[in-house]
């Protein structure tokens, strides 16, 4: 039974990762698209979309599949429950990809918009938050995932600063304000991706140590 478990958990963790790949792939086009403001980039991410919501069954399923064969306990019982849960995030992710895109393709069209430039940095430290987040799942990682946590008030930081700078703008030039709303709902995007992936840190520790941390941050330090 424990090889046939293993197996299966193996397939589980290979799925799982699949799934990030397209996810990750997902937000880096979207990006992309917004700030080169391509409707072609934008197409392609929500085009892509189903094969998201395809690999989140998959995974999901054989989640299902291996507590009802093997009813596994322990570390076994919380890798099927922190994958479970790390899905569930990566389609939320998925989908905030998609809202960029749809925004991206608005701001693409005229009236021209500025695209502040303080998104791309926040751009780059939401995606080094979800890659971070799931290196700390592949390698088991609790000091990585806290710092993925730590990082969220960066993000945080960013969205409120952009968002400030935004309203300024449409106050300014009313004839601005649809794409200035499309750039604001897709900084809030962006800001949500990093609150998904610090979930997903949050996971990560779950699974090492056996600890729920969400809520409570005064168990964030390092082992």
């Amino acid at each position: 039974m424990s090889k046939h478990l293993d197996m299966d958990l193996e397939r589980l963790h290979r799925s799982l990762l699949r799934m990030a790949g397209y996810v990750e792939d997902a937000v880096v086009t979207a990006a992309t698209a917004l700030q080169a403001r391509d409707p072609d980039g934008c197409a392609r991410v929500i085009a892509g979309d189903a094969d998201i919501d395809r690999l989140e069954n998959e995974v999901q399923d054989e989640c299902l599949k291996i507590l009802a064969l093997h009813q596994p306990v322990a570390v076994d019982l919380r890798r099927v429950s922190a994958v479970l849960m790390i899905t569930t995030d990566l389609e939320r992710i998925g989908d905030m990809a998609v809202g960029i895109a749809e925004r991206a393709a608005v701001v693409a069209r005229a009236p021209y918009v500025p695209i502040p430039e303080a998104i791309g940095g926040m751009t780059r430290r939401t995606l080094e938050m979800l890659r971070a987040s799931l290196d700390a799942f592949v390698h088991l990682d609790t000091t990585a995932a806290c710092r993925v946590i730590r990082a969220d008030d960066e993000v945080d930081r960013d969205n409120a600063e952009i968002i400030q700078g935004l309203i300024a703008r449409m106050q300014a030039e009313p004839h601005l304000v649809e794409p200035a709303m499309s750039l604001f709902t897709a900084v809030r995007h962006l800001e949500r991706i990093a609150d998904h992936a610090t979930n997903i840190a949050e996971d990560v520790i779950y699974l090492v140590r056996g600890e729920m941390v969400r809520h409570h941050p005064e168990v964030l330090s390092p082992p």
